[in-house]
């Protein structure tokens, strides 16, 4: 072994690649037979310091990417803009401009035919010629098409592979129910990503006295301190008033399903198909 190499290894690891992956070397973690050992483990590094608490968390979630499927997350047939093969090029424009999306999946004229991909910059280029009448099929890249029991860890490797951001979700008889993208993987780990064309709004409107709207996103701590609850926000496994709340149920709730902490009743008032957005909270006097 090199002089270099013994100088390496004797430098104590720096960062936090460097500390968890000491930390893992540990035998005993070695030993680990299940993700709540794991997960055990992650949690006794934050004791020790070793990582923070963000850190333990998004490494707590991306072991358990593996439960996940695609029907979990994925945004539903209904709420999926989609051009079609033969669709008109000022209606297809019309499209891009109101969604503002960067890709658009393109059906065919057959039930539930895929054939590709569309790249709203591949456009560009004709409309910056001035031609207003074009044919996209020449425009269309691959799309992947996935079953909706996919797992969310392997669909973010082939996200990886082939450098697509994303993918088309089948049923079980073949028919379209939803899409995925690598957006929606990687909020599963770090939580919302918003763009420039998401609309940020007040995460805490009064309705009324005493009540509120409160946006799902809010950070637990703002939450606690504006209604003035005695928690420490820290000893909650959680970082958004969303993420508390499901932590409580152990599953994504329902419009209409409240808790109570302390003197304040917080109840659902607006939800997707992947997340809580809206709750109605009501401080009792």
């Amino acid at each position: 072994m090199s002089e270099k190499q013994n100088n390496e290894e004797s430098q104590p690891p720096s960062g936090f690649i460097g500390k968890i992956k000491k930390y893992f070397r540990n035998p005993f973690f070695i030993k680990t037979q299940s993700v709540s050992e794991v997960t055990d483990f992650l949690k006794d590094a934050v004791d020790q310091k070793v990582i923070d608490k963000e850190a333990e968390s998004i490494a707590s979630k991306a072991i358990k990417l593996g439960d996940i499927t695609a029907k979990e997350i994925m945004v539903p047939k209904i709420d999926m803009v989609t051009i079609n093969i033969d669709e008109d090029t000022n209606e297809i424009i019309k499209k891009i401009i109101d969604s503002g999306h960067s890709r658009y999946p393109v059906l065919g004229n057959e039930r539930n035919e895929v054939v590709g991909i569309l790249l709203a910059k591949d456009i560009l280029p004709k409309l910056f010629k001035g031609s207003i009448e074009f044919d996209i099929t020449g425009m269309l890249r691959d799309l992947n098409v996935v079953p909706e029991t996919k797992k969310i860890d392997s669909l973010l490797e082939e996200f990886k592979e082939d450098r697509s951001h994303l993918a088309v979700v089948m049923d079980e008889y073949g028919a379209i129910c939803g899409l995925i993208t690598i957006e929606d993987i990687l909020e599963e780990l770090v939580g919302e990503i918003e763009d420039e064309h998401d609309v940020e709004l007040d995460e805490i409107i009064e309705l009324s006295k005493n009540t509120f709207s409160v946006d799902s996103k809010i950070e637990l701590e703002e939450f606690i301190s504006f209604f003035g609850l005695e928690i420490d926000p820290l000893s909650i496994d959680a970082e958004t008033l969303g993420g508390l709340f499901i932590s409580k149920f152990g599953v994504l709730p329902k419009i209409g399903d409240k808790i109570k902490i302390s003197n304040v009743s917080i109840k659902v008032l607006d939800t997707d198909s992947r997340r809580i957005k809206k709750f109605k909270v009501t401080k009792n006097p």
